[in-house]
C-alpha cells in the first residue's frame, strides 16, 4: 500500500492553562489548520471540540503517512505565544496526542 494514502487521525491539544492565558490562540490555530489545509489537501480537520474532563481544546487531523507531524507543530509554534509541545504516552491501538503547553521552567 503506498503510504501516501494511508491516512491516520491524530489529536492536537491544547492545555486548559494555555488557553486561559492566550485565549485567542484557539482561533489562531483553527486559522492556521485552514491555511495548511490549503497548502497540502491531504491533511483535514475532522472535527473541533471542547473536552470537558480535561478543558483542552481538541483537533482530530487526518494526516497522509508520510507526513510529519513535529514539522506542522514547529510551524505552529511560530504563529502562537511561546509554548511546549509533544506526544502523550497512549495505548498502541488509540490515535497519537500531541499537547501544545506552556514551556519548561528554566
Amino acid at each position: 500500500m503506498n503510504s501516501e494514502h494511508d491516512i491516520h487521525v491524530v489529536e492536537l491539544r491544547l492545555s486548559y492553562r494555555y488557553v486561559q492565558e492566550h485565549p485567542w490562540v484557539v482561533a489562531a490555530v483553527n486559522g492556521f489548520l485552514s491555511a495548511y489545509f490549503m497548502e497540502q489537501p491531504s491533511f483535514r480537520v475532522q472535527r473541533h471540540f471542547d473536552e470537558l474532563e480535561s478543558g483542552m481544546h481538541v483537533w482530530l487531523c487526518e494526516v497522509p503517512g508520510t507526513m510529519k507531524i513535529g514539522s506542522l507543530l514547529r510551524r505552529l509554534q511560530a504563529d502562537i505565544p511561546p509554548c511546549r509541545y509533544g506526544q502523550t504516552e497512549t495505548e498502541p491501538s488509540t490515535r497519537p496526542q500531541y499537547v501544545i503547553d506552556f514551556p519548561e521552567k528554566s
